[in-house]
Parts: C-alpha cells; structure tokens; sequence
C-alpha cells in the first residue's frame, strides 16, 4: 500500500493537520523523509526525543527487552519498573513514584493525589486549584481545564469544579488568590506552550512560600522541562525550588511513551489501594527503554553539554538577528529556547516554521508569536551550525517574502 499524506485525510479523524512531510528514517539528529530528503532536527518530536533518533543505547534496551517480557499488569510488578523507580527517586527529592503513559496522564494522578490529601487530611472545603493562563498540562478534561488556555478546554461541557487562574509571573495576583481552602498549585517550572516563558526567582519562591502557608501542595509539570532539557536533570534543581509533586515524561522515554508522577512518601500513600491505576502504567518494555535514557542523560558530561549548545544557539540566533531583524528576544532556557518575533513579524511564527522545513529544518512553535527549538540534547554541534544555517535561509525567505 502506498502511504501519502492524503491517506491521512481518508482514515484519520481530523484534529491534526500534519505536514506533507511523511519521515521514515532517523539518525542522531538527521531524519529523511519518503523522498530521500535530509532534515535537521530541530524540534525533537516536540522536547520527546532527547537522545536524537535511534540512539543505541534506547535500541539495545528496546531490542533485549523485547525478547524477555513486553507487558505485565499491575496485578504484578516487574524489574525495569522498579529499576527506573529506584533511579528516579535517587536522583530527586522523591521517595514514591507512580509511572504512566503520557505527560497528561501523569498531570491527572498528581491532581487527583493532591484532591485526596486535601480531603484525607483537611476535609472537603480544600479542594482549590491554581494554575496559571497560558499554561498547558494536557488534553484530559480535568488536565485541559487546570491548564491556563480556554481554546483548549472551551466546547465540551461543565468542567470540573474549583479551579482557578492568574497570570504567571504575577505575584501580587496569585497571593490575592490563594488561601486555605486551595489544597493545590499547579504550574510549569518554565512555561512551554505558552511561549517559552521563565520564571524570576521571586515569583517561583513566592509561591512556594504561599503554598507553605496556606498548606498546598505544589505541583511542577515538569513534562516538558524533566530530563535534562534545561541543564539540569530537573529544572526545579536550577531554582532553589523544591515541589512536592513533580510529573515528567516527554524525554522521560526518548521517544518511547512513558510519564510518570513522583512524591514523598507522606503525600504519596494518599493513593491507597484502588484509587487510581493504568493498565500500560509501568510497562516493562516502556520502563526498560526509559532507564536507558535516563542514565545517558543524568551524567555530567550530557547536563554540561545542554548549556555549551544553548550557546552556540543563542550565538547563531544573535547573529541571523543582527543580519534580518525578525526576534525581540530569545527566551528560555537549555535546550528549550524560543525566538520571540518582533511587532513587524507579529503572529507569523507559523510561516517560519513552513520555511525551515522547506530548507531541510524541523522547528516548533509556541503560540502563533514564538518560533520554538527543542532538539536533542546530544546533538552535534556541527549539525546545530548546519541547522542554524538552514534556519537563516528560511528566515530570509520570509524577510524577503
């Protein structure tokens, strides 16, 4: 059978409306499409693939543990599972973890330990959450409407109930906001979707001083910023920030679907026996492909790397800038950076994104205003030079329409 982009209009329900570009190959951070054509990539199947395509380490793990078991239910536990249980806890503030498929399915157990604790420990007026408008935490409905964007959450019915937002950064709002009855804050340690936005130091302590005052939970969603993608394993290590939940997946897998929630053991047995569970959760394929990752990545020699690439984008950036005259600023931090455009490129970012893949460039956005790269964290420095390249060509063609 012949595969073309129009077979996805004739079999796909049509929430995505995804490139003529149909890739088949991938290798470190190169990816060729069905006609041969070579990609840099620069987007990293959006901040998942933090080891580039194919790494060998991920397919040896992949390869020995598909010839030993691929699935177990929870009615059992298995090796890789508690291997990279183990790992994760070592690494961070966490003693407990409960793993998942997805980054959204992460964010609803952490929400839903947070409303048990309030209950178990509170009673049942504590049952507020916060967030913050732009942030984005998934696409279940109790994720979609903590998350700060009312495009994504508006159309399909009541949502659920005590959940509030204010603006991030804005820490005068969020202290208005809180208060006894709030039982948990959600927020991203540094905000994705919502246009690569980082936190100033007085806000992020700020709310979590607030939460240890009125005795909520915080919660990061580290789905995005976890493993390694801002130079530190974690980004709440960068910030003198500890949360009491944290959720990660995305790189969690390098390509291999798995997220996870991680807390201390005091909040975590609040998930007693029965109150909540995933049948994929844990798998050992999943889980075997995950430590891999993870232990390339928590070394020193990766972490410090994210930071010497950060550089070297910033300096490409800068200089396509100085040239061209496109970003106000690039925001962000690691290898999770945004080119902000300026008022005479407003609301264009999609058009650069077109003309990047033109030139053999795999980009992202964040909002119609932030032309956003998240590539591998290993990635070579000669391909980022090259991809940066490439990137210029595909700003000129917009510049010079």
């Amino acid at each position: 059978m012949q595969v073309t982009r129009e077979l996805f209009n004739d079999v796909m329900v049509p929430n995505y409306n995804p490139s003529e570009v149909i890739p088949v190959r991938g290798e470190g951070s190169r990816v060729w499409d069905q006609n041969g054509k070579e990609f840099i990539d620069f987007a990293g199947g959006i901040a998942v693939n933090c080891l580039g395509h194919c790494h060998p380490a991920l397919v040896n793990a992949l390869k020995e543990q598909g010839e030993k078991i691929w699935h177990l239910s929870n009615v059992m536990t298995n090796e890789p599972a508690l291997r990279l249980a183990k790992k994760l806890t070592d690494a961070t503030f966490a003693d407990k973890v409960y793993f998942a498929n997805s980054g959204a399915e992460a964010n609803e157990a952490a929400l839903k330990l947070a409303r048990r604790w309030a209950l178990d420990v509170h009673g049942e007026q504590k049952n507020q959450i916060i967030a913050f408008n732009k942030g984005f935490h998934g696409r279940t409905f109790f994720t979609v409407t903590v998350g700060g964007q009312a495009a994504y959450s508006d159309g399909f019915g009541p949502k659920p109930a005590a959940v509030e937002h204010c603006d991030y950064n804005d820490l005068a709002a969020f202290e208005a906001l809180i208060s006894d009855n709030t039982c948990a804050v959600m927020m991203e340690p540094l905000q994705g979707e919502g246009g690569i936005i980082s936190p100033t130091s007085d806000f992020i302590k700020g709310v979590r001083a607030l939460c240890d005052k009125h005795n909520a939970l915080l919660i990061f969603d580290e789905v995005q910023t976890g493993v390694g993608r801002t130079g530190d394993l974690y980004a709440y290590q960068g910030l003198d920030v500890t949360p009491d939940i944290l959720t990660t997946a995305k790189a969690l897998g390098g390509g291999f679907p798995i997220g996870a929630m991680i807390t201390t053991a005091s909040i975590a047995a609040h998930l007693k026996v029965g109150t909540h569970g995933s049948t994929y959760g844990g798998n050992p394929l999943a889980c075997a492909v995950a430590e891999a990752a993870f232990d390339t990545v928590n070394t020193a020699e990766v972490l410090a790397g994210v930071k010497e690439r950060e550089q070297l984008l910033r300096d490409g950036f800068a200089a396509i800038n100085e040239k061209y005259d496109v970003f106000s600023e690039v925001r962000g931090k690691g290898l999770l950076l945004g080119a902000v455009l300026n008022s005479k490129f407003e609301g264009r970012a999609r058009d650069f994104l077109v003309a990047s893949t033109k030139h053999g460039l795999m980009s992202l956005v964040a909002g119609t205003n932030v032309v956003r790269f998240t590539p591998s964290l290993v990635i070579p420095l000669e391909d980022i030079k090259e991809g940066l390249a490439r990137f210029e060509k595909a700003v000129a063609d917009v510049v010079n329409g």
